[in-house]
């Protein structure tokens, strides 16, 4: 089914649509909260949480691109969760080490303060445009997608030392780019 059907489904409130979004980018919404937290039945509730938020929102949003849509709703679901989950532990695995990673560049303020913030969308949209589609492929992946370093390494055929360096040299060049931009850092 066209995701236009889809969300014509949710406009007209029939229930279909949440099987037919299932069916579509149900395996896409787990696999981004599997990533993040590391856990089949935590990664299903967030799913489950997704097609309620998503049933919520439209109307009155009308979504252009439903899969990216549904991911970001998964992907926050996910991520609050996973901060929920870890507020008071000291925590590893890849979510930990990708926002880690991150946060370096966006020292001072915590990470989804910055990542909400218009201006910060802006220049990360323009950064990202700015990049050779590899490179930015990688970098969402990461980033995004918190995908592990041994993941990105055999999918795209470079060694993992190769995969390391890469992502370090992306975020030089966003902690660059942020600073051309006057984002404080």
């Amino acid at each position: 089914m066209e995701d236009t059907e889809i969300v014509e489904l949710y406009w007209a409130r029939n229930e279909r649509a949440i099987e037919e979004s299932d069916t579509k980018y149900g395996p896409l919404c787990r696999s981004i909260a599997l990533r993040v937290l590391e856990s089949a039945e935590d990664g299903e509730e967030c799913v489950s949480d997704t097609w309620l938020r998503a049933w919520n929102a439209m109307p009155p949003r009308r979504p252009a691109r439903l899969g990216a849509f549904l991911g970001k709703i998964t992907r926050n679901l996910a991520l609050d969760r996973w901060r929920r989950d870890h507020a008071e532990k000291r925590y590893s695995g890849e979510t930990a080490m990708a926002l880690e990673e991150l946060g370096e560049i966006v020292s001072g303020k915590s990470l989804e303060d910055e990542v909400q913030s218009r201006e910060l969308d802006r220049a990360l949209d323009g950064f990202l445009r700015g990049l050779a589609k590899r490179d930015r492929e990688l970098f969402l992946r990461r980033y995004w997608g918190t995908e592990t370093l041994e993941s990105l390494a055999k999918q795209t055929g470079l060694s993992l030392g190769a995969v390391h360096r890469r992502l370090g040299k992306l975020r030089e060049s966003l902690r660059d780019h942020l600073q051309k931009e006057g984002i404080d850092l």
